[in-house]
């Protein structure tokens, strides 16, 4: 599309002068006919004419493709803009008539040694474009020739042709030695050419993380450097983009870069300040904090940022979540820039709550008085959502600044006084937050609080209500009477409030022992025995029996003195702000997500990360120095908790988490058990490489010792180079499967020997269709269908079957939010009526990026179906197997250490009866559908298989299935750090071996 705008753009400065609009008015019949006679015209006019009614035609949309052979004709001409207007119908054309193609290969060789280099550089753009398999190897030579051009202009083009023919046939251009041409054209004097060489190479290197295309050396850095003053902006964005990629040597030559690039700064396209802050932030890192030139850059970094304010909505925006990033990362750039993020009133709404959350992040002692008068007047707006947020920010502000504290508990007390019922829900939650920061100072306010009782609705406002009343129970002479208020509705509130009524009741029973006897009873009755919901069920009885059996335990755990809430809740984790850092000015900076959670079949995202901080610059040449430097200094993890890892998955975001940053060094004793929490998710562990002394690549893998020689002796102890969580070398790992104890008989490779023959896998399980909406429920139309996984993508297929008298059409599907963001990843495609007692297929395929919120159970999807008549719903639920992914096999090292490391209580085990399948053909058949045998082992008779497999959302669940000889029932271990999904992969996995 893009091309094509390019050329219709060049063809106005062909004297069409703005008459080109009468080409898109006409719809006449039979004019195809009209037009063929006129493109076999004599006359080179009539010729032009009828090409561009031609493109005109099939720029509104009009089927063209019949003309083809007529207009390829008209390319044998010396007029360039009918040469341009021809090559366009052919970009267009070529994919559906392939064959018709291969009429134009002559011309294009042709064309590529014409005297005009315009026509040259046409011909090889146009050729990139053509995405036909036959007509490729055709290409290689005039490609070749044009790389190699004397005119820049035809070598730049035909820079970028190789990126697009890599996306048709990347192994024709590897051995047609393309890529080593691209890399000479670094070198290129002109650069425009150096700029579209180096976008080139970036676009090949995406799609091959590991292929190591972009061999940057301070040689090539500085022939980048030379061409950034000179090329185009895009061609500035694509060379900072590059740089961003090279991690110096040492602090010198990273200020040496810094220096060259710090002009971009002051460029007038938004793009190119971006991606020079980027360059700047990252190699910062290497810089010491004692040097002047430090400080200079730090104040040339603030006033470009506070540049892009002026721009118009949409580009304030994208700068501010950038600026977000770099306030949280380096928050003395813009510590004098307050103002600056003042709201206006005339700012969009999303310009403005992105304005309050950098203010906030700004605020400081010195500046907090300012920040509040502001924040104060932005609490008598209109704008709902942003009176809201600007009420959290005071909170905010007093938690991150002590000496303001009470000065923001005043003006929320004014704001209270106002009586507008969402400022005082607001103003309520945050001074809970407040009382948790600074406890016993401010509570002089509560009885200000309780007269607002009747007007809370909100479920957030009532749970923090009650929970001041349950904290601060000995000080409000009432407060069983405002507990008990909250009952009479207990089951008509949400779970938040009712596990806070709970909770609070229990405090004051246990500070009023003799005074609320019986509205505690009253309270764990309808907690145990009238709800359904078995969190709060399970709180009930657990209060229920602490009570009972050790009431001063109960008190010693429920009115236990409470950690202090820390000053920024807020921040993004530490490895993940490194990553986002380093992708500024793309849409990562915009979502605050890795490129991995939203570009779907990203192969090639890399994980990316900031080189290591200044202070020991001697450290880059020694590895062993570089990664004890590492343990001190890197930003302190953020390890998941199980319940974490459960929301994670059931809750929120379905990413998995990133891995940016190395684990602290093997010096440290480092389990790996541990890495995958360290590291972020197995599935971003690279290979472990062994140590060498050469400085450490841009890849940033994680280091790790070099695996010691195992006697069989030591194989019941740690396979992972060091002591794993709470065991000694030679100790059992506490959670392994027990056969991995067992003596054997020779070293490493005899416990994970795959020559039992694992053969060649079948193809994966799809379960058989069921009636999912009976015509009886639909007005006479029936679904019935399954879910199948091709080729990667998940479909779900689905016969429709009218029973109905009447024609029905316009069909169309939506899901409501489940448990893995199944969505759509297009409409529903029936394109014919569905006629009476007519059926119809239809294979929808689904993407795993939709909304996500716990399902009961957890693979059941709701559906909603469309059509002409009316909107019909059904659930129907899929196999969980259709969510295991092509990239499941775990690392066999990894394998052993993760199933120490996850506890021995989320391991579940089931019987598979009646399976009579011997334990190779059970593992063809499992690994179909993803799931891999990592290790198969023999013990007494029976055969051990040890499988992983890891789901969309980027969890594992290792697997052990014990299969006797002789024996048709199977015993499978499963562990998952959510094992809340054991159960589905328990029936997943009977069905893919009955099946």
């Amino acid at each position: 599309m893009q091309e094509w705008a390019n050329q219709l753009c060049e063809n106005r400065q062909f004297g069409s002068k703005m008459t080109d609009s009468k080409y898109f008015t006409t719809t006449k019949k039979g004019e195809i006919f009209e037009l063929k006679a006129e493109l076999n015209s004599d006359k080179k006019e009539k010729k032009k004419e009828a090409v561009k009614k031609v493109i005109a035609s099939m720029t509104v949309g009009k089927d063209v493709s019949a003309l083809f052979p007529d207009v390829v004709n008209c390319m044998q001409t010396d007029n360039l803009e009918l040469k341009k207007l021809v090559y366009l119908y052919l970009m267009n054309y070529a994919k559906s008539q392939p064959d018709m193609a291969i009429m134009a290969v002559n011309t294009f060789v042709k064309d590529c040694e014409d005297p005009n280099p315009l026509i040259r550089a046409l011909a090889v753009r146009t050729m990139g474009c053509i995405r036909v398999d036959k007509i490729t190897e055709y290409l290689c030579e005039p490609l070749r020739k044009c790389l190699k051009d004397e005119d820049p202009y035809v070598r730049k083009t035909a820079a970028v042709c190789v990126a697009k023919l890599h996306d048709i046939n990347a192994q024709l251009v590897e051995d047609q030695g393309f890529l080593d041409t691209l890399k000479d054209l670094i070198s290129d004097s002109n650069p425009m050419v150096v700029a579209n060489a180096v976008a080139a190479l970036s676009e090949i290197a995406e799609s091959h993380p590991n292929s190591n295309l972009l061999d940057l050396n301070p040689q090539t850095i500085n022939k980048l450097l030379t061409a950034l003053n000179e090329c185009t902006e895009w061609g500035q964005i694509f060379i900072l983009d590059c740089l961003a990629n090279y991690t110096p040597r040492d602090d010198r030559e990273s200020q040496s870069i810094c220096e060259r690039v710090t002009p971009r700064l002051s460029h007038a396209n938004s793009a190119v300040v971006l991606s020079a802050v980027k360059v700047l932030m990252k190699f910062m890192e290497m810089l010491p904090k004692d040097l002047d030139y430090y400080g200079t850059l730090l104040k040339k970094l603030a006033p470009p940022l506070v540049t892009l304010l002026s721009a118009e909505p949409e580009l304030q925006y994208v700068a501010l979540r950038n600026i977000n990033l770099i306030v949280q990362r380096r928050p003395e750039i813009l510590k004098h820039e307050m103002k600056v993020f003042f709201v206006k009133y005339n700012d969009p709404i999303y310009v403005k709550l992105e304005k309050l959350d950098i203010m906030i992040r700004l605020a400081s002692q010195a500046n907090i008085a300012q920040v509040l008068a502001e924040l104060k007047e932005y609490a008598t707006e209109v704008d709902v959502d942003f009176v809201r947020k600007a009420v959290r920010a005071i909170g905010r502000c007093a938690i991150k600044v002590e000496q303001s504290a009470e000065r923001c508990v005043s003006t929320l007390l004014d704001l209270i006084q106002t009586k507008v019922n969402y400022v005082v829900q607001e103003a309520i939650v945050v001074i809970k937050d407040i009382f948790r920061k600074y406890p016993n100072k401010y509570e002089s306010v509560i009885a200000t609080l309780c007269e607002n009782l009747d007007s809370l609705d909100e479920p957030e406002a009532r749970a923090a209500m009650i929970w001041i009343v349950g904290e601060y129970a000995e000080r409000i002479d009432n407060a069983d009477e405002l507990l008990e208020s909250f009952l009479e509705g207990f089951h008509d509130e949400s779970t938040q409030v009712q596990l806070q009524l709970l909770t609070a009741i229990v405090k004051l029973f246990l500070k009023k022992p003799t005074e609320t006897q019986e509205l505690v009873q009253q309270v764990l009755s309808l907690a145990t025995q009238d709800s359904d919901n078995p969190d709060l069920r399970d709180r009930g009885y657990i209060y229920w029996r602490l009570l009972s059996t050790d009431p001063v335990a109960a008190k010693e755990v429920v009115l236990a003195e409470k950690p202090l809430i820390s000053e920024e809740t807020d921040l993004i984790e530490p490895t993940l702000l490194e990553e986002l850092i380093c992708h500024i000015g793309t849409l990562a900076s915009v979502y605050h997500k890795p490129p991995s959670a939203f570009v779907e079949g990203s192969r090639g995202v890399q994980h990316k990360r900031l080189p290591g901080s200044a202070g020991s610059a001697d450290s880059v040449d020694s590895p062993d120095t570089a990664s004890a430097a590492g343990v001190s200094e890197a930003p302190p993890a953020v390890i998941p908790s199980q319940g974490d890892l459960l929301g994670d998955l059931l809750n929120l975001d379905l990413t998995p988490p990133t891995a940016t940053g190395p684990p602290p060094a093997p010096s440290s004793g480092l389990q790996m058990g541990a890495m995958d929490l360290l590291g972020g998710g197995l599935d971003s562990l690279p290979p472990i490489p062994l140590r060498t002394d050469t400085p450490q690549s841009p890849q940033f893998y994680h280091q790790s010792p070099s695996p010691p020689d195992y006697s069989p002796t030591e194989l019941g102890g740690d396979l992972g180079g060091s002591p794993a969580l709470g065991a000694g070398f030679g100790a059992p790992p506490a959670a392994m499967p027990a056969s991995f104890n067992a003596p054997v008989s020779g070293g490493l490779d005899d416990l994970f020997d795959l020559g039992g023959g694992v053969g060649m896998p079948m193809g994966s399980y799809s379960p058989p269709k069921t009636v999912w909406l009976p015509a009886m429920k639909a007005k006479g139309l029936e679904i019935s269908g399954t879910f199948a996984r091709r080729a990667g993508v998940i479909q779900m297929e689905m016969t429709l079957t009218n029973k109905a008298m009447s024609v029905m059409t316009d069909f169309a599907i939506q899901f409501n939010r489940n448990s893995f963001g199944l969505a759509p990843a297009g409409p529903l495609q029936i394109l014919t009526p569905l006629s009476p007692n007519q059926s119809i297929e239809a294979a929808l395929p689904l993407s795993t990026v939709g909304p996500v919120m716990k399902m009961e159970p957890l693979t059941n999807l709701q559906v909603a179906v469309k059509n002409n008549i009316d909107v019909f719903y059904f659930s129907c639920q899929y196999p969980i197997s259709m969510l295991f992914v092509e990239d499941g096999k775990m690392e066999r090292q990894v394998f052993l250490a993760t199933w120490k490391d996850i506890p021995n209580d989320n391991e579940s085990q089931f019987q598979i009866k009646d399976c009579h399948l011997n334990s190779d053909a059970a593992s063809n058949k499992l690994q179909g559908s993803n799931v891999f045998t990592i290790a198969k082992r023999t013990v007494e008779g029976q055969d051990m298989l040890y499988q992983s497999m890891k789901l969309t959302n980027g969890i594992w669940v290792l697997a052990e299935l014990r299969v006797q000889t002789g024996n048709p029932n199977y015993t499978v271990s499963l562990k998952c750090r959510a094992p809340e999904v054991s159960q589905c992969v328990f029936q997943s996995y009977e069905a893919m071996l009955k099946n």
